[in-house]
């Protein structure tokens, strides 16, 4: 017979800076889908508040209560608020590396109710890193035509794999990503950082378009060159 796993411990890690506006939307929905979990996956919450200058953090604490907790810092770079959120959820966790999840997304996101049942049913298989996508809740601050603009563009194969790397949604066994060298105090483009040297230690990695989350269609972003950019091109491109 096969030896049993010891259940697993799911992280949802969360960067946030001045999303007060934001940040109950996204763990109401994270809280949400840490309740769809069975009973034997135990959990935990983490946002790493950066740089606040609004009521973020209160409001990251209420919202939380018991599930989790919110810590503060104040470097003002993604990757580092990310490698603290990290940081801050495994020395909460004392068991096996190999039975953790490290869950990543964004305060500006919502993501499903079967936002993590799904990692864990395709981390069951034996995948160390999952790399999900997005959808935009609203284009009203872009020119009229980007979102098909956005969404002939943002490529999903026919058998469901694609291109994309989000910070924003993007799930690694946390044996893994120690094995990476985890999060890097990158100002932008830490989550690709991350994904490649991932690929580097022959991590089984899987890109699906089965793991998705809704995030903000806001003109600027809290990132430099972040994906609030990305979406501008689209109104550039109506502007040719």
């Amino acid at each position: 017979m096969p030896i049993a796993q010891p259940p697993w411990h799911v992280a949802v890690l969360i960067p946030a800076r001045n999303e007060e506006l934001l940040i109950q939307r996204c763990l109401n929905s994270v809280l949400a889908a840490c309740s769809r979990l069975p009973s034997s996956i135990s959990t935990d919450v983490v946002v790493a508040c950066d740089s606040s200058t609004d009521l973020t953090l209160e409001i990251a604490k209420r919202v939380l209560a018991d599930w989790g907790i919110a810590v503060a810092t104040e470097v003002a770079i993604v990757g580092c608020a990310r490698r603290l959120a990290a940081r801050v959820a495994l020395q909460r966790y004392s068991g096996s590396l190999t039975r953790c999840w490290l869950a990543n997304t964004d305060a500006d996101c919502c993501v499903p109710s079967t936002w993590l049942v799904d990692q864990i049913a395709i981390a069951d298989q034996g995948i160390e890193a999952i790399a999900g996508v997005i959808s935009v809740d609203s284009f009203e601050e872009h020119s009229i035509g980007s979102d098909i603009r956005f969404r002939n563009s943002y490529l999903i194969y026919s058998d469901g794999s694609h291109p994309h790397v989000h910070g924003a949604n993007m799930g690694v066994r946390a044996d893994a990503y120690r094995r990476s060298g985890g999060w890097r105090g990158l100002e932008t483009a830490e989550d690709h950082d991350l994904w490649n040297r991932l690929m580097r230690t022959a991590c089984r990695q899987h890109s699906t378009a089965r793991v998705s989350v809704i995030t903000s269609g806001r003109r600027v972003g809290r990132a430099p060159h972040g994906f609030a950019e990305a979406l501008a091109v689209h109104d550039e491109a109506a502007a040719c």
